[in-house]
């Protein structure tokens, strides 16, 4: 499996705005947005286009497009969530599914309570999206439930992750792409990622 970490000026700077423990439900909203947006970018660098000819009002030109590759967005819920507008706003034809986890407080293990995806769903090329790769037993969960339901193309997409999430990740489902903003040092004794930022779900909707 490949992991794309992304060292980019921008998601640098946004990311540093977002550990801060000084930063408001809005702000942190709008950076997990914005730093998802940035990540897409390079998430779907290697989609297939197809050469067009267009009429510009001077002349035609050659131009590539998208060549059809239908493709779907799956946050793990809740935090996922946050991830989902900007990049929706760069590929608008995205479907959106959703996949609704909780970590177990003793066991930390997940815990499924919701699955809702398109009937479509085994011909896309999938994000599955989620701002924290921690213990990785929710984005293991989530990528078998895609697999279970006939998916062969999977991405997964985490705006900070620690060595253990990714390792158990790639262990569980070697053949799934990880895009990371950062790789963080370790899990703490309750299954945090350290720094990290904390609790991205209730920072993004303010429940803590």
């Amino acid at each position: 499996m490949a992991v794309h970490i992304l060292d980019h000026p921008l998601i640098h700077h946004k990311l540093a705005i977002l550990r801060s423990k000084d930063t408001g439900v809005k702000e942190f909203r709008e950076l997990v947005g914005e730093i998802a947006g940035l990540m897409c970018f390079e998430a779907t660098r290697n989609l297939p286009t197809v050469e067009v000819e267009i009429e510009t009002p001077v002349a035609t030109a050659k131009c590539r497009m998208l060549s059809g590759k239908k493709l779907a967005i799956v946050p793990v819920l809740r935090a996922g969530l946050g991830m989902v507008d900007k990049m929706v706003d760069l590929i608008p034809s995205a479907k959106i599914g959703h996949i609704g986890l909780y970590r177990d407080p003793d066991t930390h293990q997940p815990v499924e309570y919701y699955c809702k995806l398109p009937e479509d769903i085994e011909s896309r090329q999938v994000y599955v999206v989620d701002p924290m790769l921690a213990t990785g037993g929710s984005a293991i969960a989530a990528i078998d439930f895609l697999k279970q339901r006939g998916c062969k193309n999977i991405i997964m997409m985490n705006i900070i992750g620690c060595p253990e999430g990714v390792k158990a990740v790639q262990d569980a489902h070697p053949d799934v792409e990880l895009y990371l903003a950062a790789v963080d040092e370790r899990l703490n004794d309750h299954a945090y990622i350290i720094p990290g930022l904390g609790d991205a779900g209730d920072r993004i909707f303010g429940t803590k």
